[in-house]
C-alpha cells in the first residue's frame, strides 16, 4: 500500500466490522468446529477410496447412524451460530454425539470428525457472552479554598488529604 492508498474500500471494511461484532456475539468457534466435525462422520461410511483399479469402500453396517449422527453435528453447530440462547443444549448434545461417533462411525470419523465436534461442544458449555466495558465517572472536582480553583476529590469520602496526612494513615508506622 501506498502513503496515499485509503485502506480497504468502504463496502469491504463495513462488512468485515459486522462480521467481527457478529462473530463476537455468539460461539462462533465452537460452532464451527462443531459443524466441521459432522462432515467427516457423515462421509466417511460413504466414501470410496480408489487406488489403481481397487476400489475400498468404508460403509460399514451404521452407515445411516453415522449420516443422521453428523447431520445433526452440523445442525448443532448452526444452532450454536444462530441461537445462541440454546448453547448450552447444542454443546452438550453435541459431546454426546461426537462420543456416540466413537462406536458407530468408524471410531468418529477416523477421530477427524470425533475431536472437533467434542472440543466444537465443550466451547459452546464454556461460552458466555462479552459484558460492555462500564464508563467510570471523572473524577468530581472540589472547590479550592483560594480563588476558586478546583482540586480532585479524595479517594475516601469526608477525609480530606490534610486530615489523612495528620492522622497518619499514610505514614510508614
Amino acid at each position: 500500500m501506498s502513503a496515499e492508498s485509503p485502506g480497504p474500500s468502504g463496502r469491504f471494511h463495513y462488512w468485515r466490522l459486522r462480521f467481527r461484532v457478529w462473530r463476537g456475539n455468539r460461539p462462533f468457534w465452537a460452532g464451527l468446529l462443531t459443524l466441521l466435525g459432522g462432515l467427516p462422520i457423515a462421509y466417511f461410511p460413504y466414501a470410496n477410496l480408489t487406488v489403481g483399479q481397487l476400489t475400498i469402500r468404508m460403509a460399514t453396517t451404521a452407515g445411516a447412524g453415522s449420516l443422521v449422527i453428523g447431520v445433526l453435528l452440523v445442525v448443532l453447530g448452526l444452532t450454536m451460530w444462530y441461537q445462541s440462547v440454546a448453547k448450552t443444549f447444542a454443546g452438550v448434545a453435541a459431546i454426546m454425539l461426537a462420543l456416540v461417533s466413537l462406536v458407530v462411525s468408524n471410531f468418529g470419523g477416523f477421530l477427524l470428525g470425533f475431536l472437533p465436534a467434542l472440543i466444537g461442544g465443550g466451547l459452546a458449555i464454556a461460552w458466555a457472552p462479552g459484558k460492555k466495558p462500564v464508563e467510570e465517572p471523572a473524577p468530581r472536582r472540589v472547590p479550592d479554598s483560594e480563588g476558586g480553583a478546583s482540586a480532585p476529590e479524595p479517594a475516601a469520602a469526608g477525609v480530606w488529604a490534610d486530615e489523612e496526612s495528620e492522622k497518619g494513615r499514610h505514614s510508614a508506622g
